[in-house]
């Protein structure tokens, strides 16, 4: 058996066949990440260190890949999981400078890394009543709990993260209330006017037709993201943030969230899950067979 000390400094994710373990390998998340991240920026500190020290303007697909591999190790990592937590430390570790309202900020600031990971819960617990079903009671505890383990995964002190539900909902809106707003960030990333280049991601011949094709197929996308980056995200921090949100869209955002629910279960493995998914869940099944 480890002793505490050993697990705190490799600590373990989330479990197989937990709530995180179904929620975030699937590619109805994939729709959810872009309101985790819009929120997650809305804070000065945060949009503060993202505006001057990401590549996500210059490099917006391979920022979103990185994004994506690592998320995926913090689940789906084993081992390798607690190395990329220390990886992400090390690499925030000289991301400071002076926030939207003239303070002082450092990536690694407990409040200022907490929220980050804090943004995952609420989002999460909010778009899967869109797009997989409403979580029950215990199924959101159990979301909490998980999501907790992928916070000392990031090297975050229990000390620094509410440690129940019930003290997670007054910090949120604390958070919301004190410190939300519409960062210049947040406006980069919900607009449907500013640049984005082409993919550069894939074989050269679809990265060449997406090259030609992109000054059409652009305005649409960017209408699509600002869509579910909004419809996404939950009530009261879309309120925080000040992002418009009609009684049509919400319909429109139910149709279409339907439309998801239903294909998306009927799908085949190998589409419905992401890589780094797709292969730990695999390995695990395998290695119930072996144990039986």
């Amino acid at each position: 058996m480890s002793s505490p000390a050993a697990e705190a400094r490799n600590p373990a994710p989330p479990p197989p066949g937990g709530v995180l373990w179904s929620l975030s390998g699937d590619i109805r998340a994939l729709l959810m990440l872009p309101a985790a991240l819009t929120l997650q920026v809305a804070h000065p500190a945060v949009g503060a260190g993202v505006d001057e020290h990401s590549v996500f303007r210059t490099d917006p697909w391979g920022r979103g890949e990185r994004s994506l591999r690592s998320l995926q190790l913090w689940v789906y990592g084993g081992e390798a999981a607690a190395e990329e937590g220390r990886r992400l430390r090390r690499l925030h570790r000289t991301i400071q400078g002076t926030d939207t309202r003239g303070r002082r900020y450092h990536a690694l600031s407990p409040a200022n890394y907490a929220w980050v990971h804090a943004t995952g819960f609420p989002v999460y617990q909010h778009a899967a009543r869109y797009l997989v079903r409403p979580l029950t009671p215990a199924q959101e505890r159990a979301l909490y709990r998980e999501w907790l383990q992928v916070g000392r995964i990031l090297g975050i002190h229990d000390r620094d993260m509410p440690q129940t539900i019930e003290e997670f909902w007054p910090y949120y809106r604390k958070v919301l209330a004190e410190e939300i707003e519409s960062t210049p960030v947040v406006e980069d990333l919900v607009a449907t006017d500013r640049p984005v280049p082409p993919p550069d991601r894939g074989p050269l011949a679809l990265r060449l037709s997406l090259k030609v094709l992109w000054p059409v197929l652009f305005p649409p996308l960017a209408r699509f993201r600002r869509f579910v980056t909004i419809g996404l995200m939950p009530p009261e921090a879309r309120e925080a943030i000040g992002l418009e949100w009609t009684d049509a869209q919400e319909r429109a955002l139910r149709r279409f969230c339907g439309v998801v629910r239903r294909v998306v279960p009927v799908l085949p493995e190998r589409l419905r899950y992401l890589p780094y998914a797709r292969r730990a869940r695999a390995a695990h099944r395998r290695a119930v067979r072996a144990g039986e």
